[in-house]
């Protein structure tokens, strides 16, 4: 018999009032419990009736409306009277079990698999009965690590609430999968619940965001943080992994002049030739299985684990420069690059990577301003060598504001009387932790990172204060003294002006200061050099041009300079030793140099004079004055003023050195 829509919907209607269950065996409009809903305190559900049993009528009494039977407990809050707290049924539960998508075990407290849903065997791939009394561990590989054992062992025991790890899980057909595996407790407490869930389309996502976050897009290298990464664990690898040389070696490169290919060729071409150069790179390191990786523009770095030794890393930073050389075709153009190759190789135990990375780096600047084009090795010697300079040179500024410094002084001797003349002050550093240092040792660095300004102004003030001293005690012999100025404290400061404020401040004459300046320095100066040395000359500072003769000698500057004396450079002098053969070339350079000065109304001073033979030949030929041990190292003030009280000969200063 034909039925309409309307009996359909009612029949619908009144098996869902009713509980008539449906071909699954569940009530319409029941609801399975979800995990977090089992978690909680259970809720009533209802139970399905006997489909012949007959249903009362309208307004009758239910059967659930019946009093309860005398003694029976109430429900919770209910009022007295009331009937009992119906409570879950097992059944459903089971249902909920078998028929959630989520992949589920029951699991003892010793760690056996009780029971095991559909969803778990089709993850896994094999029958949920089939994993019955497996160990639930390696069911879930949860022994991998110590770390994620200990935990699940906790969780067993009850000593931890739950365990939550991705792990790596092969299926019976012999496929892999990532499923996030949890652990924990079910609400009875006597059993657990393990769950997994299918993260490995997750999984294959974040690898490939990783790839291309962790590679470099133009050569397709490792960059900068996956090789950094596999560097720490190649070094953790190789302290506790007895069964290899326990060694590390790196190799880290710089190509020579690759800047002009991108301005020249454009950056195209640049990334072009970058792609090929990364292409010999791993042809050169594939028979040693080393990582290869870009740093970051054209510099790359050669990961070599467990090493054999130096050799090793100096052979492969042979073969790499050799495969190099050869020329590159790149976008129809032949191209040659060189590359600078810092090597390291060392024990993995105590080394960090970025003690390692600093090695390089100081190895590769090595290499480069060893002339480019080739390898070098680190040597610790020369690494300590820099890093004292590097000490130094950072503390330089600040050592000036602590009065670190002192000055000594040498006396300059007139060559015909043997009296004192006048004073060179030479800077010392008093370091706290390398002892005094003499000025060949921090000056340059001073020069370099411009600390020679503050340093060279204190030295200025210094000496004037002290030749300010010597002459208010010795007003009849006043001494002249000889300050060093670095051309550098010409163009970073206004020297003039502070000349002037110091011999203001100290009230010493200027011609009693004189300013030597190497001839480097002065030959050739033009510009603001050459108007400041104009400008002291017209304010009465005498100018000395110091080491005359080693540098460029152009005498037409002479008459063009506002100098007032000439110091000879100590290697003329050495020729003048009488213990030698006499060279009389010497002899004829130094007569014709202080011949021409006297011509130009300069006065001549001969340095490192350091035997009576010496100083009697200089005299002969018409030198002035000399300087140098013969007449007395660098001495404090104090010695000089004996000196000036007591003049005497050379031989009578030689003993107070």
């Amino acid at each position: 018999m034909r039925t309409n829509n309307l009996d359909t919907t009612n029949a619908t209607r009144e098996r869902a009032v009713s509980g008539i269950p449906d071909g699954q065996g569940r009530a319409l409009g029941a609801t399975l419990p979800t995990i977090t809903e089992r978690d909680a305190a259970p809720s009533v559900l209802p139970v399905a009736e006997d489909a012949g049993a007959p249903r009362p009528a309208i307004g009758a009494p239910s059967p659930t409306d019946a009093p309860p039977a005398p003694g029976a407990p109430s429900a919770p809050g209910a009022p007295p009277g009331a009937g009992p707290a119906p409570g879950p049924a097992p059944g459903d539960y089971r249902a909920a079990f078998n028929v959630a998508r989520l992949a589920m075990a029951v699991v003892d407290r010793e760690g056996r698999v009780r029971d095991a849903n559909p969803a778990l065997g089709a993850l896994l791939g094999t029958d949920p009965a089939v994993l019955t009394t497996r160990s639930a561990a390696d069911l879930a590989n949860l022994r991998e690590d110590p770390r994620t054992w200990k935990e699940y062992r906790d969780v067993l025991g009850g000593r931890l609430a739950r365990l939550r790890r991705t792990r790596r899980l092969l299926r019976a057909d012999g496929h892999a999968l990532w499923a996030e595996v949890t652990i924990e407790p079910a609400p009875d407490s006597c059993s657990l619940l393990l769950s997994m869930a299918d993260i490995s389309d997750q999984r294959d996502l974040q690898g490939r965001l990783r790839h291309l976050q962790m590679h470099d897009p133009v050569t397709r290298l490792p960059n900068r943080s996956l090789f950094f990464e596999r560097m720490t664990s190649a070094l953790e690898a190789a302290t506790y992994d007895h069964g290899g040389t326990g060694r590390i070696g790196l190799c880290y490169l710089d190509l020579d002049g690759f800047k002009a290919v991108n301005d020249t060729l454009g950056h195209r071409v640049g990334d072009r030739l970058l792609g090929a150069v990364a292409q010999r790179l791993t042809e050169c390191a594939a028979p040693g299985g080393h990582l290869v990786a870009r740093l970051g523009g054209d510099e790359f770095a050669l990961l070599v684990r467990n090493s054999t030794g130096t050799e090793q890393l100096c052979d492969l930073a042979r073969t790499l420069l050799a495969a190099l050389q050869e020329p590159f075709e790149v976008g129809g153009q032949r191209l040659s690059v060189s590359a600078s190759i810092g090597v390291v190789e060392r024990p993995a135990a105590g080394t960090h990577t970025t003690w390692l990375m600093q090695a390089a780096d100081t190895t590769l600047y090595w290499a480069k301003e060893d002339g480019k084009a080739r390898w070098t090795l680190f040597d610790p010697e020369r690494n300590a060598h820099r890093m004292t300079r590097q000490a130094l040179s950072s503390t330089l500024r600040p050592a000036v504001e602590r009065d670190e410094f002192v000055l000594d002084y040498q006396p300059l001797v007139g060559l015909g009387d043997g009296v004192v003349r006048g004073v060179e002050a030479l800077v010392r550093w008093d370091h706290p932790q390398f002892g005094r240092l003499s000025p060949n040792r921090f000056i340059p660095l001073a020069e370099e990172n411009g600390a020679i300004v503050p340093l060279g102004r204190w030295v200025l003030r210094t000496a004037c204060l002290q030749a300010r001293a010597w002459q208010l005690a010795n007003p009849t012999h006043p001494l002249v003294v000889s300050v060093n100025v670095a051309v550098r404290q010409v163009w970073d400061s206004d020297l003039v002006a502070d000349v002037g404020t110091i011999l203001a401040e100290t009230g010493l004459p200027p011609h009693l200061l004189q300013l030597e300046l190497t001839e480097s320095a002065v030959m050739g100066s033009t510009g603001r050099p050459l108007q400041a040395l104009q400008r002291l000359s017209d304010m009465g500072v005498p100018i000395a041009i110091d080491d005359f003769g080693t540098g460029y000698s152009n005498l037409a500057y002479l008459s063009r300079l506002p100098v007032s004396t000439l110091k000879l450079d100590g290697s003329f002098v050495q020729g003048f030793r009488a213990e030698e053969h006499p060279n009389p070339a010497d002899e004829t350079i130094v007569e014709a140099l202080v011949q021409l000065a006297h011509r130009l109304g300069l006065t001549v001073t001969a340095e490192c004079v350091e035997s009576a033979e010496q100083a009697e030949r200089l005299r002969r030929i018409g030198c002035d004055t000399g300087q140098g041990w013969f007449y007395s190292r660098p001495v404090p003030p104090d010695r000089i003023q004996t000196m000036i009280t007591c003049p005497a000969s050379g031989e009578g200063y030689a003993g107070q050195g």
